[in-house]
């Protein structure tokens, strides 16, 4: 989900989207994927479809819990994960191009494609870290019971598919939605959603409720592998 904004508010930010997405169409033809450089997200652990499969039918189907109790700060979350580096910082990293930063590991150049979207940026302030299953659906899958420890493990998990960066307004629309109300623009990538949800849930023994079951099966059948 999202990190907490700390950006300007005014007309700056639009315009500039709108210069880098005119350049991506003007250098990458129909894709921002296709400009030279540039790397595609890919958190790690993303299983095939088959496991991806196994996985969902073995998930516990169930009602969805309440939000009530439900507060970010039960999921302690970014913590220092190398040096002065925190979860986002390493997330960026991980998922950018010709990443740089500055002595406290803040992103200050480098390139970043979102794959929810197709949009490539330039700026990491224009970028959020989507936990894929969102903090508030954890909590109504089952991580209400954790230990603060295990939802701050959750929440900072680089093991799994769980961050990858993402447009911030394209996490912020997704919110703390299921598959069932929310996938990304990007049909293509649906995919690989699709796996990376599946198996966080099964890492983490969350459960899942079933129109959230039927979407994300109708996602996976479009797998080829």
């Amino acid at each position: 989900m999202a990190r907490p904004t700390t950006k300007t508010p005014g007309l700056a930010r639009p315009r500039v989207r709108a210069v880098t997405l005119a350049l991506a169409t003007l250098i990458g033809a129909a894709s921002p994927a296709s400009i030279a450089g540039t790397a595609t997200a890919t958190p790690p652990g993303i299983p095939s479809k088959t496991t991806a499969q196994s996985q969902l039918n073995a998930l516990t189907v169930a009602s969805e819990g309440s939000t009530s109790g439900y507060s970010r700060d039960l999921f302690p979350h970014w913590i220092t994960i190398s040096g002065s580096c925190d979860t986002r910082e390493q997330v960026l990293k991980r998922d950018g191009t010709s990443v740089v930063v500055n002595s406290s590991c803040q992103a200050t150049s480098g390139r970043w494609y979102s794959p929810y979207d197709g949009a490539t940026w330039t700026a990491a302030s224009d970028v959020d870290i989507d936990h894929v299953v969102p903090l508030a659906e954890a909590w109504r899958s089952g991580a209400s019971s954790w230990a603060t420890s295990r939802r701050q493990s959750f929440a900072n998990d680089l093991s799994h598919p769980q961050l990858i960066a993402v447009t911030d307004n394209v996490n912020q629309s997704k919110g703390d939605q299921d598959p069932s109300t929310w996938q990304p623009p990007l049909s293509s990538y649906r995919c690989t959603y699709s796996k990376m949800w599946i198996t966080v849930k099964y890492a983490w023994g969350l459960r899942l409720q079933s129109s959230e079951k039927s979407a994300l099966q109708s996602m996976l059948n479009t797998c080829s592998s």
